[in-house]
């Protein structure tokens, strides 16, 4: 083999490299888009049974996962799995479920549920689903049982709609909501913890090529409660008219989520604070900081 024969082969491939990781990156920003408009499917004009709204997002939080052109990736092949190449995305979904599941947990736990009645069915077996493992590849497969999932949140939708209703309502008292903002500032506080994070659990240090991991896991755990938020601002709407100021919080909540969600650099940096090289999860913990203090304000108003 020629000298040129082997920096042709080396440039190919470092050139197949980079459009490859190009590709991933340029797919996966335009993959973070939910692409589900709220006040589309459900204008503002027109009533709505509360928890249809909930319930639709959440369903197609997930639905958005299985169904995309990525597909659900923290169970994939080995070759192809959450530890190469395309790992950004798998820590992203991880990061979904987890925010998926805790919300699911309090919506059947205490947005539709006072302490003297049964639980609704429907979020019962969608709560079921949605805790299968996440990277296990099958018996069951994740895939399958998070579908499941979605379709008992469809028939929960369809079960508030139905005459008479066979679904539980969200039952709009400020101390459930309180529950739900709870769950979702202990995410926040974990994600924070993990975006500045030295040390694994094992005590080793956290390596260049480990940071984008706490980095799209935290991501796509913003990336639920963002659009979860809408719901809630939509299906809370009487509670904000009465008092205002709740509203004021979601919208200020909503910004700093967004941010979150959508922060894509093309590489993860971990510069030093006082470096020229950027520090993307300090970057990123800015917006989780401020959407979680702006959820304990939330709280505090709601129980006034």
């Amino acid at each position: 083999m020629t000298k040129r024969t082997i920096i042709v082969a080396a440039a190919a491939i470092i050139g197949g490299f980079i459009l490859i990781n190009l590709l991933l990156h340029f797919g996966q920003k335009r993959h973070d888009k939910l692409g589900y408009d709220i006040d589309k499917a459900f204008p503002a004009d027109k009533p709505f049974v509360p928890g249809e709204i909930f319930a639709s997002v959440l369903a197609e939080i997930m639905e958005h996962e299985l169904k995309s052109s990525f597909g659900w990736r923290p169970n994939d092949f080995f070759l192809w799995g959450p530890h190469v190449m395309a790992d950004n995305n798998a820590n992203r979904q991880l990061g979904i479920i987890m925010a998926v599941r805790e919300s699911t947990r309090v919506f059947k736990d205490h947005l539709t549920k006072i302490p003297s009645n049964e639980y609704d069915k429907n979020l019962v077996t969608a709560d079921t689903d949605f805790r299968n493992d996440a990277e296990r590849w099958i018996l069951p497969s994740p895939e399958g049982k998070y579908a499941d999932g979605v379709a008992h949140l469809r028939a929960y939708v369809a079960g508030l709609r139905a005459t008479p209703p066979t679904s539980r309502p969200i039952n709009l008292r400020n101390a459930e909501l309180g529950w739900l903002l709870q769950s979702w500032t202990d995410m926040l506080g974990d994600a924070h913890a993990n975006l500045y994070r030295t040390q694994k659990d094992d005590g080793s240090p956290v390596e260049p090529w480990d940071v984008d991991d706490y980095f799209y896991h935290a991501q796509g755990v913003a990336y639920v409660m963002y659009h979860l938020m809408q719901a809630v601002k939509r299906e809370y709407a009487g509670a904000t008219k009465n008092k205002p100021v709740l509203g004021t919080l979601i919208d200020e909540s909503l910004t700093p989520l967004l941010q979150a969600a959508t922060l894509k650099p093309l590489i993860v940096l971990d510069g030093s604070p006082a470096g020229i090289v950027a520090n993307h999860r300090k970057n990123l913990d800015a917006y989780i900081s401020e959407a979680r203090q702006k959820m304990f304000t939330l709280t505090d108003e709601l129980a006034r």
